[in-house]
């Protein structure tokens, strides 16, 4: 089991032998007592028996060995172990026989024997880093029924070593929670308050005791209500990407095979400059006394107002519940983006700054959450018979094949509701023409354009007539 720091740390005492011409030897320190070394892994694996087709066939259970302290270069950038040494890993899944089908072969370079992967290794370092073991991928099987229940037990020995084992737990079947998928209401629109239905299906086998709802949504997005056994964390002003959240306690038991909604729509209210807001939910089998116990880590503050409870939805088609749940609204609001130009005059050899203008008139703000926030951008026409001397941060030359522009500039997003920008080009005038006219200009209307009328404006120079 070489790491990349044991080879790291060989190649560099190489170079320390032939430049000092001398024997090596290590500088590991024999021990008075047993270094104390953990092995470490997911305390429990739950397997669907439902898993998704396309799912890549990933180790669900990564194993590795702690040893005290942390990996500490010396002067030569070496990181040498703590101990050097023979020791042996054993990974027993012999109790998941007819539960789960194991495959070791992510451990590598371990010698298996049915359900039993023994491993050798001869160093060991501080910390976990570079003391990783490998994986170990489950997968159900034509046997494996909801319910059933088994384990890794993983052992090592070594001299020098005082190991402590690990056992990771494996249930097959547990709940598997689906989310009910959302649907923006006909004639919707930014202002309204969305009473969304949010419920889930458990796909899973067997069932639990007691949910954890967590709602959040983007800054156009808030929740007016307060409940009893929600907690909520506002969105910081200051971060325009940033999301407000809710958490929600529902204890109770849940069966398997079975969906349920709220008691009461849980309500989300939308600004009247919002606009293909994001709104994500999702439930989590969790013991209400866990939950709480998270909820006491974090900033949120308490709801009192009546408290939201499971029901029952035994008619519920399983089509309508997906693994993830998101919905973007309101999907109906308009913006207005403005492009504007200068008139002015200028002689010959003359250089004079021209000021292109945009401004977004509302009421929604453009943030394009879905795309990951990737700029707007339009184009620049110089007049005839002018030289850019200056060009404006967030703009850049064309000239490549298939430009529209002289200049593609470009509007970093989120754009609020009332933004303004100036993007200032310094103009040398080589030859004086009568309205010499350039443009600045979006290349196409972009969907929601409340107004595509002054997505253009004239810069002109030495205009016929007044300024």
């Amino acid at each position: 089991m070489a790491t990349y720091a044991a080879v790291r740390r060989s190649m560099s005492a190489l170079a320390l032998v032939v430049l000092a011409g001398t024997a090596f030897a290590g500088p590991a320190q024999a021990q008075e007592e047993p270094l104390p070394v953990s092995v470490t892994g997911p305390d429990s694996v739950s397997l669907s028996l439902h898993p998704e087709p396309d799912e890549p066939a990933e180790p669900q259970v990564e194993l590795g060995l702690r040893a005290p302290g942390e990996p500490v270069p010396d002067e030569n950038g070496v990181i040498w172990p703590v101990h050097t040494g023979v020791y042996t890993v054993t990974v027993d899944a012999s109790a998941l026989a007819g539960v789960a089908a194991v495959d070791f072969s992510a451990l590598g370079g371990c010698s298996v024997q049915g359900l039993v992967a023994t491993c050798h290794g001869s160093e060991i370092y501080a910390g976990g880093d570079y003391n990783r073991l490998g994986g170990v991928r489950l997968d159900v099987t034509d046997e494996s029924t909801a319910g059933d229940v088994g384990s890794i037990e993983v052992t090592a020995e070594g001299e020098g070593l005082a190991f402590t084992g690990h056992t990771v737990d494996v249930l097959v079947g547990g709940p598997e929670l689906r989310m009910r998928q959302l649907a923006e209401p006909d004639g919707f629109r930014a202002g309204d308050t969305f009473q969304a239905p949010l419920g889930f299906r458990n796909a899973g086998g067997l069932g639990g005791d007691g949910v954890v709802l967590r709602v959040s949504g983007s800054r156009g997005l808030s929740f007016p209500g307060t409940f009893g056994n929600c907690w909520y964390d506002p969105r910081d002003p200051e971060d325009l990407l940033g999301r407000s959240a809710a958490l929600c306690v529902l204890d109770g038991p849940f069966a398997g095979e079975t969906a349920y909604g709220l008691s009461t729509p849980f309500p989300v209210a939308t600004a009247g400059f919002a606009l293909q807001d994001a709104l994500s939910y999702s439930f989590s089998a969790m013991p209400a006394a866990q939950a709480k116990e998270f909820l006491a880590q974090g900033d949120y503050q308490p709801g009192d107002g009546p408290e939201l409870r499971l029901v029952p939805l035994p008619e519920a088609d399983p089509a309508g519940y997906t693994r993830w749940a998101e919905l973007d609204l309101p999907t109906g609001n308009t913006f207005d983006l403005d492009l504007t130009g200068e008139r002015l005059r200028a002689r010959k050899g003359d250089t004079v700054s021209v000021d292109v203008g945009f401004a977004n008139h509302g009421p929604a703000w453009l943030a394009l959450l879905r795309s990951g926030g990737e700029p707007v951008t339009f184009w620049v026409d110089l007049p005839a018979g002018t030289t850019a001397t200056t060009v404006p941060e967030g703009c850049r030359a064309a000239g490549w094949e298939g430009a529209e522009g002289d200049y593609l500039c470009f509007l970093s997003t989120p754009i609020l509701e009332d933004d303004s920008r100036t993007f200032t080009f310094g103009l040398r005038v080589d030859e004086v023409i009568r309205n010499a006219t350039g443009r600045a200009f979006f290349s196409y209307t972009m969907p929601n354009e409340g107004d595509p009328a002054n997505d253009s404006g004239e810069i002109v120079l030495n205009p016929t007539g007044r300024l």
